[in-house]
């Protein structure tokens, strides 16, 4: 018993030094990636003359960077310490934050965003890694949906944030969505490059826990993976890591999961004050009302994440949420719009409410089933790099001339939303099928059994 509470005591210091600024440094990345949504209708583009797609055009540049270099950036991550290579990451993206906030037409905005999924490119990979070292396998999930949820609240915050800034328009001589990415930028550099300068690098040099702390809890990750999770494998590259991972068909299974949320969500959260605009409200009030949408996507977030690991199950808690997107994107296709304004906005909560869990539940599941720690750290790369391509894709399914129905956009989500939760039904069938092996093999009790 003694042991037991050792162990909680050890999670829970972990837990106030690690999750809090991860938070806070997720909240910061997607604040700046997402707030020129808000931008567009607080002037942005009338001031930048944007005409025809260019405003999508100018979404979808920021994913090829943002996805081709998450990759390189994990394989840095784990040749250097993490908290260097995030504090280099942070005061790059404020940086071409707050030169975003001072582009004067089309092609700048351009550059701007390119330089953005640059800079903003290995974060997320980072910290999902970072807190596979840190945790054991029923653990993960609801550590990375506390983490994760601070992207709802990034999206909430947004909305408000935009509202009391766009009131500053005219000062210095600047548009209000000006400000918005120069205040946002500005306070990027400086507290999120403290931040990153206090995350702590791998449970073996954690100087905030004991020798004996540090043994129990290197022991405890030792024998939550096996023997193949041990992290004395060395700290060098090796191609053959990145050769098994690509040629792994339940990363590209993990990827068609992955798109289920990227996709839909991307399109959502550049579009969803358009969508809300165009039922009659104010573009204040606008982005006002895009506050409680990511508040639900949070609360259901968390909740299926600690579900998940209380059950110690993954694919009910991605194929259950993803049908309450689905019925979402039914909906908003059955119904005339604008004519039912508050039906469309009720209806607008399914999207986020369905479509936030299943991100956090795929990756956790890929974690928990890939002990290798070198080709965990890969891994997760691939999946999220390849997975936020979509976001190519959903920056462009709700163009401007498709409002208000947008019925090329919702149908192409239902159809993402419908092959992830096939995708989800066949790596379950895999997985069942490679435990059922390891027992014809090494007996009912292996030593590593896959996570269903």
């Amino acid at each position: 018993m003694s042991i037991e509470k050792d162990i909680r005591r050890i999670v829970w210091k972990i837990d106030k030094r690690l999750i809090p600024i991860l938070m806070m440094l997720y909240i910061f990345s997607f604040l700046d990636r997402s707030n020129i949504g808000n931008a567009k209708i607080a002037g942005m583009t009338e001031d930048l003359n944007l005409r025809g797609n260019q405003y999508n055009i100018a979404l979808t540049v920021f994913f090829f960077p943002y996805a081709l270099l998450e990759v390189p950036s994990n394989v840095v991550l784990k040749l250097m310490r993490p908290s260097r290579w995030i504090a280099i990451m942070v005061l790059a993206w404020g940086t071409v934050m707050t030169l975003q906030g001072i582009v004067q037409n089309y092609s700048g905005l351009i550059a701007t965003r390119v330089f953005l999924g640059t800079a903003e490119s290995g974060f997320f990979p980072a910290a999902s890694y970072l807190l596979s070292i840190w945790y054991c396998r029923f653990e993960v999930q609801t550590k990375m949906s506390i983490f994760y949820s601070s992207a709802c609240i990034a999206s909430a915050f947004s909305g408000l944030l935009a509202f009391a800034i766009e009131k500053m328009r005219g000062i210095g001589g600047l548009g209000g969505w000006r400000w918005i990415f120069i205040l946002e930028g500005i306070a990027t550099v400086v507290l999120g490059t403290a931040l990153a300068l206090c995350v702590p690098d791998a449970p073996e040099t954690a100087p905030f826990l004991t020798n004996v702390e540090r043994s129990i809890l290197t022991r405890r990750l030792q024998r939550e993976y096996g023997r193949s999770g041990d992290r004395s494998e060395g700290h060098s590259f090796q191609w053959k890591y990145l050769k098994s991972c690509l040629t792994d068909v339940k990363l590209y299974l993990a990827v068609i999961i992955y798109w289920g949320n990227s996709i839909c969500l991307y399109g959502f959260n550049y579009t969803v004050p358009t969508i809300i605009r165009n039922l009659g409200y104010s573009s204040a009030n606008a982005q006002l009302l895009t506050v409680p949408l990511y508040i639900f996507g949070m609360v259901t977030t968390i909740a299926c994440s600690i579900l998940s690991d209380r059950a110690k199950v993954r694919w009910p808690f991605i194929v259950g949420p993803y049908i309450f997107s689905l019925l979402g994107f039914v909906g908003l296709l059955a119904i005339p719009h604008p004519a039912y304004p508050g039906l469309t906005y009720g209806l607008l909560f399914l999207i986020p409410g369905g479509g936030y869990p299943p991100l956090l539940t795929c990756l956790a599941w890929l974690s928990n089933n890939t002990p290798e720690d070198w080709k965990r750290a890969i891994s997760l790369a691939i999946v999220i790099g390849m997975g936020n391509l979509g976001g190519t894709v959903g920056s462009n399914l709700f163009p401007e001339g498709h409002a208000p129905h947008y019925w090329m956009g919702y149908s192409l989500c239902l159809g993402f939303t419908a092959a992830a939760i096939g995708g989800t039904f066949v790596l379950k069938g895999m997985y069942e099928r490679m435990n059922e092996e390891k027992r014809r093999v090494e007996g009912e009790t292996p030593e590593f059994r896959y996570v269903l």
